[in-house]
């Protein structure tokens, strides 16, 4: 199973497919690793493809192709499904949720800024809001009530359908995705509660996935792959598909 998808770009931005050097696409990478070549991948041919530090698809024309390219070393095999990150992923919420943080310290007069929450991004919501009050040194800190707050403060202030939050070509990537018969499912360090509400205010319909995981029910969250393996179980795709 392929965890991320793989563009063709010969730097950060590209304007038409190159033959050059392939990257992951993860909201998690810190900096574009190159991988192996493979035998098959997702071709997608843009009108205009960004990708910024956090590989975010600003607009993109998507035609999901399958492709062969020599290999140095290594190839994908035979892919069956496709696991999407949300956060940054599909959805451009990154931002906003901290902005949601910041509201949640404000509320108990602790002054935090946007860039605090930076390293707990992707790692759930309770290490998220813990992370900056233990940096911060807040004492008696309820990780779960600070939570329960956020998601309030999020979903009525963030979580809209003209936020923006909806990254433009993700329906139409997931739509090219589903049309070759692909699987595909969302795999969240987020609660449920704002898997739904992201997905809604970007405009994709829950039904468009086979399956969707979220952090509700594991302990070990990324990076341990768990919500990923779990992914992969519903989906019934071995994760070297």
């Amino acid at each position: 199973m392929s965890m991320a998808m793989a563009f063709e770009t010969s730097r950060f931005y590209l304007s038409r497919p190159t033959a050059s050097t392939r990257f992951l696409f993860s909201s998690n990478l810190k900096r574009p690793k190159p991988v192996s070549l493979p035998s098959r991948f997702f071709h997608c041919q843009t009108k205009r493809l960004v990708l910024t530090p956090r590989f975010a698809v600003k607009a993109c024309a998507v035609n999901v192709e399958e492709k062969n390219v020599a290999g140095k070393s290594g190839e994908w095999g035979k892919v069956s499904a496709v696991l999407f990150d949300m956060d940054g992923v599909l959805c451009n919420s990154e931002e906003p949720s901290r902005r949601a943080g910041v509201d949640v310290f404000a509320e108990i007069g602790v002054e935090v800024t946007v860039d605090d929450f930076v390293p707990f991004m992707g790692t759930g919501e309770a290490n998220f809001l813990g992370g900056v009050a233990s940096v911060k040194g807040v004492k008696g800190f309820d990780p779960e009530a600070a939570k329960k707050r956020f998601f309030e403060i999020y979903l009525d202030k963030y979580a809209k359908p003209d936020s923006g939050i909806g990254f433009p070509g993700a329906l139409e990537l997931i739509s090219q995705c589903k049309s070759k018969g692909l699987k595909v499912a969302v795999a969240s360090s987020a609660d449920r509660i704002k898997v739904d509400a992201n997905l809604a205010a970007a405009g994709l319909p829950l039904s468009m996935f086979d399956a969707i995981v979220s952090a509700d029910a594991f302990e070990n969250l990324k990076p341990a792959p768990d919500i990923f393996l779990a992914a992969s179980r519903i989906l019934n795709v071995p994760p070297s598909e």
